[in-house]
């Protein structure tokens, strides 16, 4: 194995809800320290980098900087950026959504848009159903940041991304293309990011069916940890395993995963 990199999922595995998962900064600082080249990666398709920067630093995790995190917003802007430059988008999500759309040259709008593009958003509503529904109906492609169905908060989940799409899909008939995790397309850029092969990258996050898998499908290791949604008994029920089960990042060596490859 070379150089190690490692991506994180941040949502179960640094915070949950608007608490840092304890030991979150102390895996950093180790990141930091043993020069192990990271980036944070997150189905958020929300948020900017810049906002979860300032998330983190509000919840007392520093040490970072806007260029450690890539988002599902910025992974669904740059694949639509390589199929249709300066195409038209009509969008449901938050403004980190339209923001990264935005920067690689998409217009947004809901009048004859080339794609219908979906992210989790708290307003999400009926007249928003309506509008995707009929748009995709006209010939709108449909793209969804990701597919997760809930979010790890505080005291539980709440319903995320995979919940609104699974509407416009019974609305529509028609199935939406998937950029976020499990997509590898996410596990390449980070990788491309950190300019280390994807087999030289471990991949850590709280859930078998878009952390764990799309690392192994990307070629990576993986790393489940047990602080987001997936249980350990969980992992019994999946046909793949991860390669490495912590309770946390707390728990995390760069050290051990470079020995293990």
């Amino acid at each position: 194995m070379g150089r190690l990199g490692v991506i994180s999922d941040m949502d179960g595995v640094i915070y949950r809800g608007r608490e840092p998962i304890p030991g979150a900064q102390e895996f950093i600082d180790r990141l930091r320290d043993t020069d192990t080249p990271f980036v944070f990666l997150t189905n958020n398709s929300e948020q900017t980098p810049l906002d979860l920067l300032r998330k983190l630093a509000a919840l007392g995790i520093h040490g970072l900087t806007a260029a450690n995190f890539i988002t599902s917003a910025m992974a669904t802007a740059e694949f639509l950026a390589a199929q249709k430059p300066h195409g038209s988008a009509y969008v449901i999500g938050g403004g980190g959504l339209s923001a990264e759309l935005y920067q690689v040259g998409y217009s947004i709008t809901d009048t004859d848009p080339d794609y219908v593009v979906v992210g989790k958003t708290a307003s999400f509503g009926f007249p928003m159903l309506r509008k995707a529904a009929q748009l995709i109906d006209r010939g709108a492609k449909f793209i969804g940041t990701n597919p997760d169905m809930v979010d790890p908060v505080e005291g539980g989940t709440e319903p995320a991304a995979g919940a609104l799409l699974a509407s416009i899909e019974a609305a529509t008939g028609v199935k939406p293309y998937i950029v976020g995790k499990p997509n590898s397309l996410m596990m390449f850029y980070a990788s491309k990011k950190l300019g280390i092969p994807a087999e030289d990258c471990v991949m850590i996050g709280d859930r078998m069916d878009t952390d764990v898998v799309g690392g192994l499908e990307a070629g990576m290791r993986t790393c489940l940890v047990l602080s987001g949604v997936s249980t350990r008994g969980a992992v019994e029920r999946f046909p793949y395993r991860p390669t490495f089960v912590y309770d946390s990042v707390a728990d995390f060596d760069p050290a051990v995963a470079a020995a293990e490859g």
